[in-house]
């Protein structure tokens, strides 16, 4: 397993790094933030909101130690064809699917009404994954990477983060005219086929899809690439990082299934991005309430309840408070101000195709492919398909806004 997945064992030449120099300030800022947040929720929401906060606090600590990305992993592989990412991707679907289709199949977890992401497939998903795809590559991130990246102390996410939010909420004014396009209803293959033969089929394909990266990496290297990064021993390890990939895909799907017992859905990150930009633009004065999107039941309660009644909203704020506290723990909080100008371009460019994409495609890297497959919806293949498409296009674009194209996985992945 640890050859297959790339993991950073110390090595002769290697030795184990001093423990780091933990940034004290923004470690007391951040678990100040955890335990107020958490107070605030559970006295004005409930203590499952409560709890919700600190799952995405978990998420956001899981995301920055183990460096568990999809932008640079996508990137790398498409480079240089090394695939330690996209087979940690896998692991973590796999574990998902066979957590997620005996509940789904239930319809209950735990006593606690269960449904996963299930989306129409037709052309706005194609279209919408294909530019969410660019902008991963433009802008730096995907959606997790964005809020755990904003929260390790990126200045250029936040950039990245400001262009989600309008592309978002542009995205939402847009959705009623794509969703009009040719398309075929929702399809579940949990429901289709039984969790059971569902289970298997994707299974099947995960395993697939992992044997071609090493059949890639092997061709490209003759064998599969392990990097080697020298890592703090012992106990100390867990605390301070970096984690294996491996230990991140298993924390992942773990704690996506804890969404899903605790929120009655899987864990989801960008539609509280267009709600964001929605109150934003509301706040201005644009009549965002009268939109056909705003219309819709759920998506006008949210927009007239507080930030803090969305569950979406709630676990950003955690991931990006959870990853703020693991910087700070790693020593690697040390935000930098200064951005080249072609870079800052593209964060907005990359930001806005991000936003305006997962509204189209019904969801992320996180909501249609991640918890999409793992509900056993078949747009969130289609999602794979076309967003790894954008990637190859937005890889190509990266060197003309000076942008690198690292041909070894970087210790923050997006």
């Amino acid at each position: 397993m640890a050859t297959v997945f790339a993991s950073s064992p110390v090595t002769a030449g290697h030795l184990p790094r001093a423990l780091p120099r933990t940034n004290a300030a923004p470690l007391a800022a951040a678990v100040a933030l955890l335990a107020i947040g958490a107070w605030y929720l559970g006295e004005t929401v409930s203590g499952k909101q409560a709890t919700l906060y600190l799952v995405g606090a978990a998420l956001g600590a899981t995301l920055y130690h183990s460096a568990f990305g999809f932008t640079s992993s996508w990137r790398v592989f498409i480079a240089d064809g090394r695939g330690a990412g996209l087979r940690a991707q896998m692991l973590m679907l796999a574990v998902a699917c066979a957590l997620f289709f005996p509940a789904l199949a239930s319809g209950s977890l735990f006593g606690t009404p269960v449904q996963g992401f299930v989306s129409p497939v037709g052309v706005s998903v194609l279209a919408g994954a294909f530019l969410f795809g660019i902008g991963m590559q433009l802008g730096g991130g995907c959606a997790s990477g964005t809020l755990y990246t904003v929260g390790g102390g990126s200045t250029r996410m936040i950039v990245t983060l400001a262009g989600f939010v309008a592309g978002s909420l542009i995205g939402s004014a847009h959705l009623p005219w794509w969703s009009a396009l040719p398309h075929i209803a929702p399809i579940s293959l949990v429901t289709t086929l039984g969790s059971l033969p569902a289970l298997g089929l994707n299974l099947a394909v995960f395993a697939a899809i992992a044997g071609l990266t090493v059949w890639v990496e092997r061709s490209r290297h003759g064998k599969l690439v392990r990097k080697e990064t020298a890592i703090v021993a012992g106990w100390p390890r867990w605390l301070h990082g970096p984690w294996p990939l491996v230990v991140g895909a298993l924390l992942l799907a773990g704690l996506n299934f804890a969404t899903l017992a605790l929120a009655g859905r899987p864990w989801g990150v960008t539609s509280a991005f267009a709600l964001w930009g929605a109150k934003i633009a509301g706040g201005v004065g644009l009549d965002v309430a009268s939109w056909p999107y705003w219309q819709a039941a759920g998506n006008k309660a949210a927009l007239a309840a507080p930030i803090g009644a969305d569950v979406t909203s709630v676990m950003d704020i955690g991931v990006i408070v959870g990853a703020l506290a693991t910087a700070a723990l790693a020593g690697k909080f040390a935000p930098v101000w200064k951005l080249p100008l072609k870079s800052f371009v593209a964060a907005i460019v990359g930001g806005v195709l991000l936003g305006y994409g997962a509204r189209l495609a019904f969801g992320c890297n996180i909501g249609a492919y991640f918890s999409g497959i793992a509900s056993g919806s078949l747009h969130g293949w289609l999602w794979l398909v076309a967003a790894f498409a954008g990637n190859v296009i937005g890889t190509r674009l990266r060197p003309l806004f000076d942008l690198p194209v690292e041909r070894i996985p970087r210790e923050t992945a997006c």
